[in-house]
């Protein structure tokens, strides 16, 4: 699979503690860097701002110091004042179109959740950097979405569109491949290294599966 030139992060690690069951979440960042993840968003959605914020600086860090980009999950604040590589939000939060108004996201990755196929005709997909196919297969992992859309999903929102898609949704080992070849350009992975016991071995496995 090539890489998309707009956005050549194949492996894409959403991560927040609650997925990391306990263990140290920068920990579990570090060793999925080092197997081989190439972009990490922090989504962190029952906290408060303050600590959000704590949590995005302290993830900055760590991702600073291995050249990985950082995109926070809606959160327009959180994200300026980390001075995040960009910004993820779904079709119930802020819109790209605003986003884009702000100055700081004016030249910033933004990434939009597709939950139906009509979004793909609107401004805000346009305005937006890259896609989330989300879910590609559903997970508890996040229980509030709409469409699963499955390998024919995420092959007819490939015929339709240019731009960069990220598949999400109970993504592993046994469905890579699979997804790769259906057109996605990156898999975003929470449980499958989160929840791990060797979050860098897994992290190494998924990359191996992109890269076949």
């Amino acid at each position: 699979m090539s890489l998309h030139p707009k956005f050549p992060y194949q492996l894409y690690l959403v991560i927040s503690e609650k997925d990391c069951l306990g263990r140290n979440f920068l920990k579990v960042a570090k060793e999925a860097i080092l197997g081989g993840v190439d972009i990490i968003q922090l989504r962190e959605k029952n906290i408060g701002k303050k600590e959000f914020l704590q949590k995005a600086l302290q993830l900055k860090d760590v991702t600073e110091k291995y050249n990985i980009p950082l995109i926070i999950n809606d959160h327009p604040e959180v994200a300026e004042k980390a001075d995040a590589f960009g910004i993820h939000v779904g079709n119930n939060d802020i819109s790209p179109t605003s986003l884009r108004d702000q100055s700081f996201f004016k030249n910033k990755m933004i990434g939009y959740s597709i939950e139906y196929l009509e979004q793909l005709e609107n401004e805000q997909t346009s305005t937006s950097d890259y896609l989330g196919i989300s879910p590609i297969f559903s997970t508890n992992t996040k229980e509030d979405t709409v469409t699963e859309w499955g390998i024919d999903g995420l092959t007819k929102i490939k015929s339709l569109t240019d731009k960069p898609l990220i598949a999400i949704g109970n993504i592993n080992l046994e469905n890579a491949q699979m997804i790769m070849k259906a057109g996605a350009n990156s898999l975003a992975v929470v449980s499958a290294i989160c929840a791990s016991e060797n979050p860098q071995k897994t992290a190494s496995e998924l990359k191996n599966e992109i890269l076949k």
